[in-house]
């Protein structure tokens, strides 16, 4: 075994790496390599324990903008998931009338064909009710988590969210397209009401000015308008101004 080596003062020993301190953690005994030595309450305080080199870390401290955004994306989300599930409630109805007249558009540009039997409209409307719900269900799990994500400030939240406001923001030329072409919409499938489109609009719009913010947001400072700082340990980093 190699013998221990200790420094001049015999404060600290090497462990082959780094110098550590030889005092105990209770500052009672010191060890001198080969058993702990009591030490004297007089060495105790003649003696100065010097604690170890520890090397600063980099933390996000908030800005002016954090608390704000925090509590503007949690109170969005939470919108967003009441209106999730009010959705089968009322959407239900819209996309069923949608569907037969569909079927009645159909009948009248092609006449010699047969109308689907009744069994085959309910079973497509039941379909679609519950495509609904478990839309609903799954929307509103996920925002009740970004709701808890954003009140905690979790840094992989903030591009999660980030990413769907995005994409919602893409989305919004196209709603507000639909909604002013109205049933015309090539891509109006099943003929849904205008009001509908511009509803997507008016839910739209919110979500693109978040977006843009936190986008500002993110140049200037970082993720939830945090900036970097140094904090040294057993120290606070102060807010950033």
């Amino acid at each position: 075994m190699a013998e221990l080596r200790l420094s001049e003062d015999g404060l600290y020993y090497w462990d082959g790496r780094q110098w550590i301190s030889t005092l105990s953690p209770d500052g009672r005994s010191r060890w001198n390599g080969y058993a702990w030595v009591p030490v004297a309450p007089m060495a105790l305080m003649a003696a100065p324990v010097y604690p170890h080199y520890q090397q600063p870390t980099t933390v996000h401290v908030p800005t002016p903008w954090t608390k704000p955004m925090q509590y503007a994306v949690a109170a969005w989300y939470a919108l967003s998931g009441l209106y999730a599930v009010s959705l089968p409630f009322w959407m239900s109805g819209v996309m069923t009338n949608a569907f037969n007249q569909s079927f009645q558009r159909q009948a009248q540009l092609n006449p010699n064909v047969s109308p689907p039997p009744p069994e085959f409209v309910s079973t497509m409307t039941s379909m679609m009710s519950g495509a609904l719900v478990a839309a609903a269900v799954i929307g509103a799990a996920i925002c009740a988590v970004i709701v808890i994500g954003a009140l905690m400030r979790w840094t992989w939240m903030f591009w999660a969210v980030l990413v769907f406001l995005g994409l919602g923001a893409l989305s919004l030329p196209i709603n507000l397209y639909s909604a002013l072409a109205g049933s015309t919409y090539a891509g109006n499938l099943y003929g849904l009401p205008s009001w509908t489109h511009w509803l997507s609009v008016a839910v739209g719009v919110p979500g693109a000015a978040l977006f843009i913010w936190m986008l500002v947001a993110l140049v200037r400072y970082g993720p939830w308008a945090t900036t970097k700082t140094t904090a040294w340990p057993g120290t606070s980093p102060a807010p950033a101004s």
